[in-house]
């Protein structure tokens, strides 16, 4: 250990994922069982509390309890979207005044607060800013490293291999979609579109149908009342790295659907999203953006798209859309995202007393190593490989062509 680390900052950030909760808890634990004398806070509401100077202390109390923190879903202390580079919009916000620089605030805040590491959980937004905030207390002289852990159910954080809560996203999301599917037999010819999220990437969409059809593996159907795989079968999955040719899974489609009197299809939320917003601006409609200028895909509204150009051509008589994300990302870490997330906390915390600054993760470009990976390299909208095996696996279990 060679940097003196006497007090750290903690923050959540963005949106939700099934591991900020399980991330608090495992850095609390790392720190007291090597440091149990580090101070550690809590900022109240991710980088507005930073602002704010809102936060609270790890008691001893809580540092006991740390571990119940596992079990729940979400953050206990909290987020919010805020880009500290966004001045206009953290003035609008009301989070610093006129004039006045929101990283400069964040920084004042955290040296007044002796904080000599910060700890960010977040996606690549979050770390983005986290990025930003570095580079400016380097840059002005502020002592303080910046570790982050990468929080995102899309799994599209450049260069890590895998993001944190991703795992327990994808077997939530086959969860809910494993009710929601016995609705096809609520109404004759019934088309059921799945909206997975993944804004830029479809490893969420291909992750969740993978794990939907382990647990259609496990089931045990009855033929003679009409109760088979074929109508519970996930019929089309759809996502924003390939495209495919409308006519021609229509008519795969139609058949299916003539066949089962029902169809079933998983949709990632950024799927077909250039081809709708330039629908939507065509006809004079303005898109409603977030602070890191994303559109809101809730009111771009991918599934009801596809439900749309499927659902006549298809002969459906009712269509139902369902989004599972919020379902999903809200839950408790799965055994697989927290061995993952409490081996990340070990090597953020190793990281904090080195003196490393970065975020956490499996380097992809450096032989998939557990290590800080350095903040210039990260980026969001990694596409998901479509050339995986499982995935290829995936969709010739389905019997769907797999497009360009």
């Amino acid at each position: 250990m060679t940097a003196n680390v006497k007090k750290v900052g903690i923050l959540t950030a963005g949106g939700l994922a099934p591991c900020l909760s399980s991330a608090i808890a495992a850095l609390i634990e790392r720190y007291d069982d090597i440091a149990p004398e580090v101070e550690i806070i809590l900022y109240i509401g991710g980088y507005k509390g930073l602002l704010e100077g809102n936060s609270i202390t790890v008691s001893p109390e809580l540092r006991k309890e740390a571990s119940k923190l596992y079990k729940f879903g979400g953050s206990p202390i909290g987020n919010s979207r805020v880009k500290l580079t966004n001045v206009k919009d953290c003035i609008k916000r009301g989070l610093v005044k006129e004039g006045q620089d929101p990283q400069k605030v964040a920084a004042d805040q955290l040296v007044k607060d002796k904080v000599d590491v910060l700890h960010t959980i977040g996606g690549d937004d979050t770390n983005t800013a986290a990025a930003d905030l570095s580079k400016f207390l380097s840059k002005n002289g502020y002592n303080l490293n910046v570790v982050g852990l990468p929080k995102t159910v899309d799994n599209d954080v450049y260069p890590i291999s895998q993001s944190l809560g991703a795992w327990t996203a994808a077997e939530e999301g086959a969860k809910y979609f494993a009710n929601v599917v016995s609705e096809y037999s609520a109404n004759p010819r019934m088309l059921i579109v799945h909206e997975v999220m993944g804004r830029n990437c479809g490893w969420l969409t291909a992750a969740t149908a993978v794990e939907y059809r382990k647990l259609l593996d496990a089931m045990e159907f009855v033929p003679s009342v009409g109760l088979t795989r074929a109508r519970r079968e996930i019929h089309g999955v759809y996502i924003p790295e390939l495209d495919f040719d409308v006519e021609s899974e229509v008519v795969r489609l139609k058949k299916i659907m003539d066949e089962q009197d029902c169809v079933n299809i998983f949709v990632s939320e950024g799927a077909g999203v250039e081809t709708i917003i330039a629908e939507m601006e065509a006809r004079g409609e303005t898109v409603p953006r977030d602070a890191f200028g994303h559109p809101r895909l809730d009111k771009v509204n991918p599934g009801a798209w596809f439900a749309k150009q499927f659902a006549d051509m298809l002969g459906a008589e009712k269509t139902l859309v369902q989004k599972s994300g919020y379902y999903s990302r809200a839950a408790a870490s799965n055994e697989a995202d927290k061995e993952l997330i409490i081996k990340s906390a070990v090597k953020a915390v190793e990281s904090a007393f080195t003196g490393v600054s970065g975020v956490i993760g499996h380097d992809e470009n450096k032989g998939n190593e557990l290590r800080a990976c350095e903040f210039e390299r990260i980026k969001g909208g990694k596409p998901f490989d479509t050339n995986l095996s499982w995935f290829n696996e995936l969709l010739s279990g389905i019997g769907q062509p797999k497009g360009n």
